[in-house]
């Protein structure tokens, strides 16, 4: 009698993931509304704190718009996997979490990939020990930098936007 329980537990699960997978136009629309979204968010502050350099404005403000964009539909698949079968507040709560996390985590990561080629230069060849040493820290001090230094280009548009996906997908999934 396992034996039959397994396969259906397996569909059960599988049913459950393609359940979470959104629409392909759902996944588009947002992920340009998203990146728009963040991108505004942090040219509007970088603006507000005078920054001198245009370029450098332009640069930070489409690595938050291509963070947002490459993260929009991830945070909302894992939004609607928690939110299945649940509850508005239990939707507005996984797509509140599921967004911000996702947003900044792919964010961190792209400024860290961004932050690990200026320093290539100076890293030992590509797959010594040495190598796997420098990229493995490159990488984690970028990620925290962009957590003391970066999070607070998301306030306050970044999270008045997250505040109204929330409102969004608590009323319209599926």
């Amino acid at each position: 009698m396992t034996e039959f329980a397994r396969p259906v537990r397996r569909n059960r699960a599988l049913n459950r993931l393609a359940d979470a997978v959104p629409t392909l136009r759902t996944a588009l629309v947002g992920a340009l509304l998203w990146a728009a979204a963040m991108g505004a968010s942090a040219l509007v502050n970088l603006l507000l704190d005078n920054w001198v350099t245009p370029g450098k404005i332009s640069t930070v403000s489409l690595l938050f718009a291509g963070g947002g964009a490459l993260a929009f539909p991830v945070g909302l698949f894992a939004a609607r996997l928690v939110s299945l079968a649940r509850g508005p507040e239990v939707a507005f709560a996984a797509a509140f979490v599921g967004l911000a996390a996702a947003t900044i985590g792919v964010t961190a990561g792209l400024y860290a990939l961004q932050y690990r080629s200026y320093y290539a230069e100076w890293h030992a060849p590509v797959f010594t020990l040495t190598w796997g040493f420098q990229l493995v820290f490159t990488m984690a001090v970028a990620s925290y930098q962009f957590v003391v230094l970066g999070i607070r280009l998301y306030f306050p548009l970044g999270f008045v936007a997250l505040f109204a996906a929330g409102l969004w997908f608590a009323r319209h999934r599926r």
